[in-house]
């Protein structure tokens, strides 16, 4: 999953709105993040594989230290302490603990089974990638409500607010349709590095326009109907 993971970041910032847009959805890819540094240290593998499901041309069958639920649990446990500390906002740590374990969840419904739960298995996955019509019914109505969420529970402040925001939802969907249309690539080490290249883009550019826009008052709170008594 690709775009579903930004969604769910994205979402987030609805609960979270004192969280930096661009912690949440690193929260929500931080999984991929290590396992590009991981491919690139040697300590976790993949090989090209055209046709090993139908989204993808990689087979996913070694990463257990930056994919298995239980490293995530650690992972998201370690990152939400961190910002604990540093910051008191607690809704915040917790946005950021699920982004992080929601990794494994998305992940699971379309991989095939490779996605372990303890390093050593065992492993599941419901295999949606081997359905084109069926990854692009889930993962894009997942985006669709994650902005949706965020453009609701924000406003811009200026045209930064506005414009890089909407330009990048809309490079991430370019990305996405062309991801599925390109070519194989040409060796591992080219995937992790394209791969940590652009989710550092990815991150820097919510950081910048999230400066730029302010939650909503009120949009993140959860009302109930007053009840009074004779």
């Amino acid at each position: 999953m690709f775009i579903g993971h930004f969604g769910v970041g994205f979402g987030l910032k609805r609960v979270a709105p004192r969280a930096s847009l661009a912690l949440l959805i690193g929260a929500t890819v931080w999984a991929d993040i290590l396992w590009t540094v991981f491919l690139l240290l040697g300590w976790e593998h993949a090989r090209i594989a055209v046709g090993d499901t139908r989204w993808t041309p990689l087979e996913l069958y070694d990463y257990p230290c930056s994919h298995s639920l239980l490293f995530l649990a650690l992972w998201a446990t370690a990152l939400a302490v961190v910002y604990r500390v540093y910051r008191a906002d607690l809704q915040g740590a917790i946005a950021i603990w699920i982004g992080v374990v929601s990794h494994w969840v998305l992940d699971w419904v379309t991989h095939r089974p490779d996605m372990p739960v303890l390093p050593s298995g065992p492993k599941y996955g419901l295999s949606l990638w081997n359905s084109i019509p069926g990854t692009l019914v889930v993962e894009l109505p997942l985006f669709v409500v994650g902005v949706w969420m965020y453009a609701r529970s924000t406003h811009a402040r200026d045209r930064i607010g506005r414009y890089a925001f909407w330009s990048y939802v809309a490079v991430l969907l370019l990305l996405y349709v062309g991801d599925r249309f390109s070519g194989p690539p040409e060796s591992i080490r080219e995937v992790a590095i394209t791969g940590l290249v652009a989710t550092l883009v990815l991150l820097l550019w919510p950081w910048w326009f999230d400066r730029h826009r302010d939650p909503i008052r009120g949009a993140n709170q959860v009302t109930t109907p007053c009840v009074t008594t004779p």
